[in-house]
C-alpha cells in the first residue's frame, strides 16, 4: 500500500521537463531571438507560477499571458520578468496593468485611450504591443487600418510602443501559401508602422509551429506555447525538437471488483465483460478534466500494462478493465496520462481518442486535481 494521504488524483509536473523544452525553443530560434514563454490558462494546466519559473530558468526572456488577472498572479508570486498581456485588457483593468508593470496588447483607439488615461492617473507610462490581424480573423488591427492607428501613436510621450505582433492561423502547415501570405502581410504592417514614424519595438509572430519550422516568422522574439509543455502542435513536427511531456495525470485504484462474464459496467451498461474480469474503480472523472469521450476508447497504465477504460467516464469515477494487468490491488498507482514500467499514454494519444487536441487535455484539468511538482518523473 502507498503512504500518501488524501485524494490521490494528482497532476505531477516536471519542472525539469519544462525548462528543457524552453531550452529546445531557444536553440531553434538562436541567440538573436528572445523567447516569450506563454503561460496563459494557468500555464496550460501545469500551474502558471511554477511553469513561469521553470521557463525563466530555461532561458525565456519574458512571459506571455492572456489576461491582466493572469499577469497579476505572476506578480503576486514575486516574478519580476517582463510580462505581456496578449489578450488585451478589459474595462477597469488599465490602472492595474500599469501598476503591475504589465505590457498590454492594443488594437483599438478606445483601448489605447483607456491605457493613456490610466497613465495620467497613476503617473506611469503604459507599454503596449500593437496587435495586427494578419489573417486569422480573431483579435487585432486590420492591416488596412495600421497607418491610421500609427498616426495616433506617432510622437506621443504618454505611451511606449514596446512591440508589434500577430498570430499564425495554422499549427501544422506553416509552409502553406496561406501562412506565407500571413507572414508577408504582417511584415508589410510592420513596415507601415515604421514608415509612419512609429518604431515597433519587439516584433513577434512565431508560435510553436513557427518556432519549429519557419525561420521567416522568428523576427525579434518568438512565442512558443504547447511545445514548452512537451507536445508539438502537429504530430509530423515532433522530429523538429526533443520535447518531453511535462505533466502526468495519476491516481490510485479505489476498489477492485472480480466479476463474471456478461456483467454490464457503468452508466448505460455500454461495456459488458466478455470473460471473468477484474474491474478497478478510479477516483477520477470528467469533473477532474478527464474527458467523457475517453469512455470505452482510452487506455490507462497500471502495473506497467496498458488496459482499457471500461464503460462511460463518470463525473467522479472511472472504471478500467484491469484483467490483463495481473493482481491489481486497491492503492495501485494508475497513469491516465504518463508512463509507468515501460508503458505510456500521453496527452496527444488521449486527445486522439477524445477527438480533440492535447492543448485541451492539459488545460481542462480541474482545480480539484492538485499539482505536485518534481524535477523529473520517476518512471
Amino acid at each position: 500500500m502507498h503512504a500518501e494521504t488524501g485524494r490521490p488524483t494528482v497532476a505531477e509536473v516536471s519542472v525539469g521537463a519544462l525548462a528543457h523544452n524552453c531550452g529546445q525553443a531557444r536553440a531553434l530560434v538562436g541567440d538573436g531571438v528572445r523567447v516569450m514563454a506563454v503561460v496563459k490558462a494557468d500555464g496550460y494546466g501545469h500551474g502558471a507560477v511554477a511553469a513561469a519559473r521553470a521557463f525563466l530558468r530555461g532561458g525565456a526572456a519574458l512571459l506571455g499571458v492572456s489576461t491582466v488577472a493572469e499577469g497579476a498572479e505572476l506578480r503576486a508570486a514575486g516574478i519580476l520578468a517582463p510580462i505581456v498581456v496578449l489578450g488585451g485588457h478589459f474595462g477597469g483593468e488599465a490602472a492595474t496593468a500599469l501598476e503591475l508593470d504589465l505590457a498590454v496588447a492594443v488594437w483599438s483607439a478606445s483601448a489605447l485611450g483607456e491605457l493613456i488615461a490610466a497613465g495620467r492617473v497613476t503617473g506611469r507610462v503604459p507599454s503596449v504591443h500593437v496587435k495586427i490581424d494578419s489573417g486569422m480573423t480573431r483579435l487585432g488591427l486590420d492591416v488596412e487600418h495600421v497607418a491610421d492607428f500609427a498616426a495616433r501613436l506617432r510622437g506621443r510621450g504618454d505611451v511606449v510602443v514596446a512591440g508589434v505582433f500577430s498570430h499564425l492561423a495554422s499549427a501544422d502547415t506553416v509552409d502553406s501559401a496561406a501562412v506565407q501570405a500571413q507572414i508577408d502581410r504582417f511584415q508589410s504592417a510592420v513596415g507601415v508602422l515604421r514608415a509612419a514614424g512609429v518604431e515597433p519595438g519587439m516584433v513577434h509572430l512565431a508560435n510553436s509551429a513557427g518556432v519549429l519550422c519557419e525561420p521567416r516568422a522568428h523576427h525579434d522574439a518568438a512565442r512558443p506555447g504547447i511545445m514548452l509543455y512537451g507536445y508539438p502542435p502537429a504530430p509530423h513536427l515532433a522530429v523538429r525538437a526533443q520535447l518531453r511531456p511535462a505533466l502526468q495525470l495519476v491516481t490510485r485504484v479505489m476498489q477492485v471488483r472480480r466479476v463474471p462474464a456478461g456483467r454490464a459496467v457503468g452508466y448505460g451498461g455500454t461495456f459488458v465483460t466478455s470473460r471473468p474480469s477484474t474491474i478497478a474503480v478510479l477516483p477520477v472523472g470528467y469533473a477532474d478534466g478527464y474527458h467523457r469521450l475517453a469512455g470505452n476508447r482510452a487506455d490507462v497504465v497500471v502495473r506497467g500494462r496498458r488496459v482499457p477504460v471500461a464503460g462511460r467516464v463518470c463525473m467522479d469515477h472511472t472504471m478500467i478493465d484491469a484483467t490483463d494487468a495481473g493482481a491489481v490491488e486497491v492503492g495501485d498507482r494508475v497513469c491516465l496520462i504518463g508512463a509507468q514500467g515501460g508503458a505510456a499514454v500521453w496527452a496527444d494519444e488521449l486527445a486522439a481518442w477524445c477527438e480533440t487536441i492535447p492543448y485541451e487535455m492539459v488545460t481542462a484539468l480541474a482545480k480539484r486535481v492538485s499539482r505536485r511538482y518534481v524535477e523529473d518523473f520517476d518512471v
